[in-house]
């Protein structure tokens, strides 16, 4: 069962990884180092719930409709090769830094702003409930697909902890662009595999 674990973890890490606003808003109040943990623990709850839907609900789906793992494999490796080869762009353009700035928030205006970033953002559901709920189909045996979901759960909990309290050590160095540049190069290389896989998968 390691492998299905550690293909969740990286899948639900690398799907992640990517500086957004979610993120970013974890990032700041890191450096600030306020409502950390309360914060993260949201963020890191949220995808737990999303996952789990994604994984639970793809195994109900595929049972009515037996083609759709298929589908759905392909249509999330074409994403995937996609955001893939934009990250890979995007680090050969150069460029991108972080800048963190404002004022801090109360626990309830900060935990209001993340349910924003995290609940209407319609890529979450698509990286959540589509790209990890299509990778779990690779997985027939349904213990398999639960550790797999177990991976990519601990990715969201084991990032986001460790985004929030090791902000103001990443600080120094996400605001240089050559560090964008390796991290977009590790994003894409990723996403790029993971497609592959999907995609040999299914043929």
């Amino acid at each position: 069962m390691l492998g299905p674990a550690l293909t969740g973890f990286a899948t639900g890490f690398s799907l992640i990884l990517a500086i957004g606003a979610q993120n970013a808003f974890v990032l700041r109040q890191g450096l600030l180092r306020s409502h950390v943990f309360w914060l993260c623990l949201f963020c890191a709850a949220s995808d737990a719930l999303l996952i789990s839907a994604g994984v639970a609900g793809f195994g109900a789906m595929t049972a009515a409709l037996p083609w759709l793992p298929i589908v759905m494999s392909l249509g999330g490796a074409a994403f995937l090769l996609v955001y893939g080869i934009t990250r890979l762009l995007a680090a050969w353009r150069g460029g991108e830094a972080m800048e963190v700035k404002g004022q801090d928030h109360s626990l309830a205006r900060t935990i209001a702003i993340a349910a924003a970033f995290t609940w209407a953002n319609p890529h979450v559901y698509l990286d959540t409930l589509g790209l990890i709920g299509a990778v779990s189909t690779q997985y027939g045996d349904w213990n398999a697909r639960f550790v797999f979901g177990i991976g990519a759960v601990t990715a969201s909990f084991v990032f986001f902890f460790s985004l929030g309290y090791g902000a103001r050590l990443l600080a120094p160095v996400m605001v240089r662009p050559g560090a964008w540049r390796v991290l977009d190069t590790i994003i894409g290389l990723t996403m790029i595999a993971i497609a592959a896989k999907l995609i040999t998968g299914v043929l």
